[in-house]
């Protein structure tokens, strides 16, 4: 009996955790990417619509996430070392209320080569979400997301790297 009161309260666990993961994002797979505004370099805007027709990665962090700073290494090396020369391919990581002042030396002491962008008031990251971090939202040539997730997990990641790779291989090259 006291298995199976266990395995009950496993199932609801599982349940709940899974309905507060979906109720926390404000986009899906198959939804148009909302566009935005937001600082490519310090003082110089842009809005996500102008890199349309490329496939584009973003992700959602905070500096002081500890599954965000296990992820972002594995992407510095997975993608962004193999893909950062792809004219067909666009990476923003936002720190999420975070600004220049905090992201600019993250980024030099951990040896990261790709933009690392604020989101000071969450206005980027309301886009998507309510909550959790880190985020990987990828978003097709055509703007709509293709690919979506919340946390690091291993066997997550490497199937964001496959699509990722499989994408930018299929896709014909643009000067």
């Amino acid at each position: 009996m006291k298995k199976i009161f266990l395995l009950i309260c496993l199932a609801i666990s599982a349940n709940v955790f899974a309905q507060v993961t979906d109720d926390s994002s404000y986009t899906k797979v198959g939804d148009t990417a909302p566009n935005f505004k937001f600082e490519i370099e310090k003082g110089k805007s842009v809005d996500l619509a102008n890199f349309k027709g490329k496939l584009i990665l973003i992700n959602l962090f905070a500096t002081w996430c500890p599954p965000c700073n296990v992820e972002l290494p594995l992407v510095q090396k997975q993608i962004w070392d193999k893909h950062k020369n792809n004219k067909n391919f666009h990476f923003f990581v936002f720190g999420r209320e975070e600004g220049w002042d905090k992201l600019t030396p993250y980024k030099e002491k951990r040896g990261f080569t790709f933009p690392i962008l604020p989101d000071i008031d969450r206005s980027i990251f309301s886009k998507f979400a309510k909550q959790s971090i880190p985020r990987n939202i990828l978003i097709d040539q055509d703007g709509k997301i293709i690919y979506q997730s919340i946390g690091y997990e291993e066997k997550e990641f490497q199937s964001l790297v496959k699509l990722i790779n499989d994408k930018l291989n299929a896709a014909p090259a643009t000067k």
